[in-house]
């Protein structure tokens, strides 16, 4: 399922929501080496990149980088990429030199902006738009930047936690899902009830409004079994996919809508379109015009 828009509409311009979209996409089109081309060369500067700037379980566990991480470094790297220590000791040597700059610390920041494709990128900034200008909506911008930057630290920090042994040590983790995810656990918890246009593609291609917890609450059960399952084979989350990541960050989200943020009742049947708001949940954010004569809000 992938949604497309919701019935749910905002009072205020989502100026954070907006700026993440556009930091990510920046990053992805003008910092990353996107357009250097398919050769094996392109893919090594691009795998080099990752390493400099993507967040690697093993240097936030030891807190040094691979580069500069020594013997106990060169024997993580010789283990992940299931090579001899002399040809450890040649990568450990090209990361000291390209990524000698690299604060382990920092990238837990970075990697929220760096995506290693165009269906990354693309499927994690429709979720955030769709679901990410209601959250802001109504914690306004700067609770909710803090929140989205937490959400993807206990990402970081779940994700490193349980897949962070053998060669998943030293596989870059990187974008912006376990952030996102956090927006989606809060957004289950405070619009439970909101339609949520969606493409479903099962035998036929279709489009139907399903509510957001059935929406989100089916994403959420996706991402728990590909995390089991990639914890019973012993395997990286998902086959490169940042599983637990993600449900960390969204057990965050709905843990922190569930104790503080404002809720819909669950129970509650959704208002229906406002009558004082010209089309979609708009772009006429603060174009409110007065209800018809005789008509009030809401209808009685």
């Amino acid at each position: 399922m992938i949604p497309l828009r919701d019935q749910n509409p905002v009072t205020h311009f989502p100026f954070v929501t907006v700026a993440i979209i556009a930091l990510n996409l920046l990053a992805f089109l003008l910092w990353e080496p996107t357009f250097a081309g398919s050769s094996r060369e392109a893919q090594a500067r691009q795998e080099i990149f990752f390493y400099c700037h993507a967040e690697i379980p093993y240097e936030i566990i030891h807190h040094t980088s691979l580069g500069e991480g020594g013997v106990p470094a060169r024997e993580a790297i010789a283990q992940g990429f299931h090579e001899g220590l002399d040809e450890a000791a040649g990568d450990q040597q090209v990361l000291a030199e390209d990524c000698g700059h690299k604060n382990w610390l920092f990238s837990i920041f970075t990697s929220m902006f760096l995506h290693a494709g165009w269906l990354h990128i693309g499927g994690n900034m429709l979720f955030l738009w769709v679901f990410g200008n209601n959250v802001e909506d109504k914690l306004r911008p700067l609770r909710y930047l803090l929140f989205y930057l937490a959400s993807g630290i206990v990402a970081t920090i779940t994700q490193t936690a349980i897949i962070h042994t053998g060669s998943n040590a030293v596989i870059p983790n990187l974008g912006a899902s376990g952030a996102i995810a956090g927006v989606l656990g809060a957004y289950l918890l405070m619009f439970p009830r909101r339609r949520v246009l969606t493409l479903v593609i099962f035998f036929l291609v279709t489009v139907v409004y399903i509510p957001a917890s059935i929406v989100l609450a089916a994403w959420f059960v996706l991402q728990f079994f590909s995390g089991v399952l990639a914890l019973s084979q012993r395997m990286n989350a998902g086959g490169g996919v940042a599983v637990w990541a993600h449900i960390g960050g969204f057990l965050f989200g709905a843990a922190m809508a569930l104790l503080f943020f404002p809720k819909e009742r669950f129970g509650a049947r959704p208002p229906p379109p406002r009558p004082d708001l010209p089309g979609r949940r708009g772009w006429g954010w603060n174009r409110r015009r007065p209800p018809p004569p005789g008509l009030a809000w809401p209808p009685a």
